[in-house]
């Protein structure tokens, strides 16, 4: 079966790729998704052992692609936070009977040697056409072609 690639932001003063490091066995499920086509993408197409671009957002200059991960959960699975009343990410939609939102875990692999920012992620010609460089694009959980991944791995010191 085919690898498939992704971009996943987060906020680093929510969970930063540190933190994913930090983590037991260095894996945390990837929770608090709340938007449709994101959590689509995980329910279709993610898979174990998926790479991924872990991308800090709303970091200021350093807004950017730090390291990579791994997509580490066989498939998506309900996100129990949705049922938590006292979760940020409490939905009363949705149920353990009926589960409105998925996660998957991730496992962190290495940080990339210098971040790949998003100005340089902008200027990059070869990156053309990659979602998160597109005006207005917001998704955190963006799919990646292998060689703007690769790419954008090699621009961060890392060679695959």
């Amino acid at each position: 079966m085919a690898r498939n690639y992704w971009l996943m932001k987060s906020e680093p003063d929510a969970f930063s790729f540190e933190d994913l490091k930090n983590c037991p066995n260095k894996t945390e499920h990837w929770d608090g998704i709340r938007n449709y086509q994101a959590r689509n993408l995980m329910r279709d197409d993610m898979k174990k052992g998926d790479w991924v671009l872990f991308y800090h957002s709303n970091a200021g200059k350093e807004t950017g692609v730090v390291g990579l991960a791994e997509i580490a959960s066989k498939e998506a699975y309900p996100d129990h936070t949705s049922w938590d009343k006292k979760s940020k990410y409490y939905d009363e939609k949705s149920s353990k009977e009926n589960p409105r939102w998925l996660m998957v875990d991730v496992k962190y692999k290495r940080p990339l040697k210098c971040p790949v920012t998003l100005q340089q992620l902008k200027e990059e010609t070869a990156l053309e056409g990659m979602l998160v460089i597109k005006r207005g694009q917001r998704l955190s959980i963006q799919p990646v072609e292998k060689q703007h991944f690769d790419h954008v791995s090699e621009m961060g010191g890392v060679k695959l």
